[in-house]
């Protein structure tokens, strides 16, 4: 008989926390730059995406995904694509950024 406690369970347990995201209720474009947006407009969609993640439950594994596998683009678990590419340098990411 095969000893089945040493496969990787199914793959929909790594994902289902983005079932529980605060981002599921808000359009996704609040959370992923137009091409060539810059200045305020890029500011001010990035601290509105924040602002949604703030209050999810799903933050701190939403972050650590993001992190995980260098999500190259969006806000991931309050952190823009800047914000996490500081943290891959080891510069200090400010939660108001």
């Amino acid at each position: 008989m095969a000893e089945l406690s040493r496969l990787p369970g199914p793959v929909a347990d790594l994902w289902d926390w983005q079932m529980e995201g605060s981002c599921r209720q808000v359009n996704p474009e609040v959370f992923f730059h137009p091409e060539g947006e810059r200045g305020p407009a890029r500011r001010s969609r990035d601290s509105e995406a924040k602002q949604v993640c703030a209050s999810c439950p799903v933050l701190k594994l939403c972050r650590e995904h993001a992190l995980r596998v260098r999500e190259p683009y969006g806000v991931w678990g309050a952190m823009t694509e800047d914000d996490r590419e500081r943290h891959y340098s080891g510069q200090a990411v400010s939660a108001a950024s």
